[in-house]
C-alpha cells in the first residue's frame, strides 16, 4: 500500500484544495493530510486562519479522497510526520517547488501545479473588496 502525505492550512476551502487532494490521492492508495494548526499558520503568515482548526479538520476529513487527518504543529516536525505516517510520497503545491527536496531521502517528493486563479488569499481579498463578479468568474 502506497501512502501519500500532504500538508496545508485549508482555510476557506475551495476547488484548488479539492483538486490537489484528488491529484494527491491518485498517486497512491492512502492519503494522509496534515492540517496546519492555528498557531503554526500565525507563525508562518502572521495571520490567523478564518476558520479554527477543528472546523478545518472537519472539512478535510469529509473529503472522500482523504483517509486520515492530523494536526501539523510545526514545520520543523515534517520529517517526523512523514516517518510516523510511513510516507511513500510527499505532495506539495508547486508554489513550494524545491523547498522540501530534503525529504527525498525518506520518500518521493512531488510538487503538483496549483489551480490557476484561485487561492485562499485571493478569496479573502475579493471578499474584502466586495468583488463578487471576479470571485464568481474564478469559481465557474
Amino acid at each position: 500500500m502506497k501512502t501519500v502525505v500532504t500538508f496545508g492550512t485549508y482555510d476557506l476551502f475551495h476547488v484548488g484544495h479539492l483538486n490537489i487532494l484528488r491529484r494527491a490521492k491518485d498517486l497512491g492508495d492512502r492519503l494522509v493530510v496534515g492540517v496546519s494548526s492555528d498557531e503554526l499558520n500565525f507563525r508562518k503568515k502572521q495571520i490567523r486562519p478564518t476558520y479554527p482548526i477543528d472546523h478545518r479538520i472537519a472539512i478535510v476529513e469529509s473529503i472522500r479522497f482523504v483517509d486520515e487527518v492530523f494536526v501539523e504543529e510545526a514545520l520543523e516536525l515534517k520529517r517526523q510526520y512523514l516517518l510516523y505516517h510511513h510516507a511513500d510520497i510527499l505532495v506539495m503545491g508547486d508554489d513550494w517547488e524545491g523547498r522540501f527536496d530534503e525529504f527525498n531521502d525518506i520518500c518521493k517528493v512531488v510538487y503538483l501545479p496549483r489551480t490557476i486563479g484561485i487561492s485562499s488569499t485571493d478569496v479573502k481579498v475579493r471578499i474584502r473588496t466586495n468583488d463578487h463578479r471576479a470571485l464568481a468568474a474564478v469559481v465557474a
